[in-house]
């Protein structure tokens, strides 16, 4: 009887008084993509515990592949120790079931950016997971009010739109829901602070701040390869050393993958209607011939296996 009253009171004390849990030690994500596996190895690496879910079982094994190379080539470049890829990987677990995330602290969706797809995850985790959980989704474009609509908890629904890479970038927008509270927002405000992120708080809106900004950028620079004003590496050394860009907007545009970049573009464009997020035929066709960038080895430029470009 005491073991069980002390498992209660443990239990009762992550729950605030407003029925948001607090204190996260858990946490599951749902989609083992490139932003997935990112997200997760961030949270492994702060000492929390992670269950990636994905649909089958060939999913999980090609996301355990790349999320190794991944980890071993920051190890050679000394980004990473061998002990800490270790100890990051040992609190990663996996599965295909969706039933295995009720008793997470908090959840995170990170699938494709597809409206219907999202609701439907959030109905299904609505029915399966404490009243108490948070739930999150990584969306760039799409509104959280509308996906909330689908559950019984939308003052617990928020975005953490994070950037790729995210084990490296050091930003996350926060974004708040018509209905998500203020103690959903400053828990994990918390969390964010926890995983190493500063948390720029955004309101809902097509786009919010990083791919509103950078989506006219990247659509820029594939219209003056089209017009062929420059050649893809000049326009990107033309940006790099011009402005002090890191990487230029078409390496930039090949990392995040062109079918995301279309879809943000595409979804800008029809919410927004503003003639400078219409995507450019260029990007149109690169998608349709599977050339998605550097997960498919080739896009705007080629890459080898350890994503070096090559051509």
């Amino acid at each position: 009887m005491a073991e069980e009253k002390l498992r209660l009171e443990d239990l009762l004390s992550t729950v605030s008084r407003n029925g948001v849990r607090e204190k996260i030690e858990n946490v599951a994500i749902i989609g083992a993509g490139v932003m997935g596996q990112g997200i997760a190895q961030t949270i492994a690496a702060a000492g929390i515990d992670v269950l990636i879910v994905e649909k089958d079982e060939s999913y999980i094994q090609n996301a355990q592949e790349s999320l190794k190379n991944s980890m071993e080539h920051e190890i050679s470049r000394w980004g990473m120790t061998q002990s800490e890829m270790k100890a990051i990987l040992s609190r990663i677990k996996w599965t295909t079931e969706m039933n295995q995330m009720g008793e997470c602290d908090l959840i995170i969706e990170a699938v494709d950016e597809n409206f219907q797809l999202k609701r439907l995850i959030f109905k299904k985790l609505d029915e399966i997971a404490n009243p108490d959980t948070i739930f999150v989704s990584n969306t760039s474009t799409l509104s959280l009010t509308k996906i909330a609509e689908i559950t019984n908890r939308r003052d617990k629904i928020i975005g953490m739109h994070f950037l790729n890479p995210v084990p490296i970038v050091p930003l996350v927008e926060l974004v708040r829901a018509l209905e998500t509270s203020d103690k959903t927002v400053q828990v994990i405000k918390n969390f964010a602070a926890k995983i190493g992120k500063t948390a720029v708080e955004v309101y809902e809106y097509p786009g919010f701040v990083t791919t509103r900004c950078i989506v006219p950028l990247l659509n820029e620079a594939m219209y003056i390869l089209l017009e062929g004003v420059a050649s893809v590496k000049d326009i990107d050394t033309a940006m790099k050393l011009g402005y002090n860009f890191k990487t230029g907007p078409l390496e930039m545009a090949d990392a995040m993958g062109l079918d995301e970049v279309l879809a943000w573009m595409e979804t800008l464009w029809n919410t927004l209607g503003e003639p400078r997020y219409r995507p450019c035929p260029m990007l149109r066709k690169l998608v349709r011939e599977r050339r998605l960038g550097k997960k498919t080895n080739e896009g705007f430029y080629k890459y080898d296996s350890e994503g070096r470009i090559v051509s």
